[in-house]
């Protein structure tokens, strides 16, 4: 793939992405869900030195080894990084310049889903790893 970039509400915060996108989709784990306020959240993964940054991201420590960036100006949630996929970065696509950039490939945490967002799309669906805690936290 060819360079992606997006952007936060505000502008204050850009991002531009060099290299294969490693997995994209949609996450319907609680603390995704809960961190968005949305039925699921759909993030575009890259890995994290394919990545810069225009602006400093916020932070916020969602869990041990998970943290959640953010623009401290306008809020709008930018990346995902955890210690449980240490190489990656999960950039929320929703942030995408351009939104054809985005094309999902499956459901993940589907477990977790909400009942009430019925999607018909074919999509694979995933549940979570039996040998974790639950959702990306």
């Amino acid at each position: 793939m060819a360079e992606v970039s997006g952007r936060c509400f505000c502008g204050a915060i850009r991002w531009r992405a060099n290299g294969s996108v490693l997995w994209a989709g949609h996450c319907h784990c609680e603390s995704c869900r809960r961190a968005s306020s949305a039925p699921f959240t759909s993030y575009i993964a890259f890995n994290r030195d394919a990545v810069t940054f225009d602006g400093e991201p916020e932070t916020y420590a969602s869990s041990p080894g998970a943290e959640r960036g953010f623009c401290g100006d306008c809020g709008a949630q930018i990346f995902y990084k955890s210690e449980r996929w240490p190489e990656e970065i999960h950039l929320f696509a929703a942030s995408l310049d351009n939104p054809d950039d985005f094309t999902p490939e499956a459901h993940f945490f589907w477990n977790e889903r909400v009942a009430w967002a019925d999607l018909n799309d074919g999509l694979p669906r995933h549940p979570a790893p039996t040998d974790q805690a639950a959702g990306c936290a």
